[in-house]
């Protein structure tokens, strides 16, 4: 998500790292307020012994060390949608196909529409697009351990791993201290995007994550995360999915 937002500055806005740098710092002063946004604001304004920003010197090609493969495993041997993680690592994949992807570039058009808009304000939804995503994957995150602790009758406490996580991991942030908060009001709570705090903020924030996907689509930036955030959120809140024409074709 953090790596799409960057794209999304650098590609659709045209920023330059000490913007985006700006940037990255004035939302680790709010509810996006985490060492991953800290680092990025920091890598952002990084620059090599030359006196030249080393973040385009890097190649764009990514590996993984397996924990995203793992928890995308999971998630279908359990059957729950962890579709931003299963993206994130998808993307991961996508990027080592460096040479193809160069190769595809000189022959695949895409469809690249100017940003027309006001900077600041689509910044404004970029922020809460990047706030309103992370709450899905957490989400997704904890009902794949909601349905593990019902198979394998195991009795989590998942405030407690909220805080975990909190002191000490890579995906430590402010935002674990309200999931603890959710979980300790309600510890049978289904799903985060149910708890009051957080349905509140997903409400207010769904139009701008809805603008940074088509924005960007209109662009021909990839966001994969973005998008699948708001697929999940769009089905989750469906009453009624087309799974009846797949059942009727079955």
């Amino acid at each position: 998500l953090i790596c799409e937002a960057y794209h999304i500055m650098k590609d659709l806005l045209g920023m330059d790292q000490g913007e985006m740098a700006d940037v990255f710092d004035e939302w680790n002063k709010g509810e996006l307020d985490s060492f991953l946004i800290e680092i990025t604001r920091d890598i952002l304004k990084f620059k090599d012994t030359d006196g030249q920003y080393l973040l385009p010197k890097i190649r764009d090609t990514a590996g993984q060390k397996g924990t995203g493969k793992w928890t995308g495993i999971s998630a279908l041997e359990y059957g729950v949608p962890v579709t931003l993680i299963g993206e994130a690592v998808f993307a991961r994949c996508l990027s080592a196909l460096k040479d193809e992807r160069v190769k595809a570039s000189a022959t695949l058009p895409g469809w690249t529409s100017d940003f027309g808009g006001q900077k600041t304000k689509f910044l404004e939804h970029l922020g809460k697009a990047l706030y309103a995503s992370k709450l899905i994957s957490y989400a997704q995150g904890f009902m794949l351990l909601r349905e593990a602790a019902k198979v394998n009758k195991w009795n989590l406490n998942n405030g407690s791993i909220a805080l975990m996580w909190r002191g000490g991991c890579i995906i430590r942030s402010a935002f674990l201290g309200n999931i603890k908060d959710a979980f300790t009001k309600n510890p049978e709570l289904s799903n985060l995007l149910l708890d009051p705090f957080f349905s509140e903020r997903i409400i207010k924030s769904q139009d701008s994550l809805r603008q940074v996907v088509a924005q960007a689509a209109l662009s021909g930036v990839p966001t994969p995360t973005f998008s699948s955030a708001l697929a999940f959120y769009d089905g989750y809140r469906s009453s009624v999915l087309p799974a009846n024409l797949l059942q009727a074709q079955r």
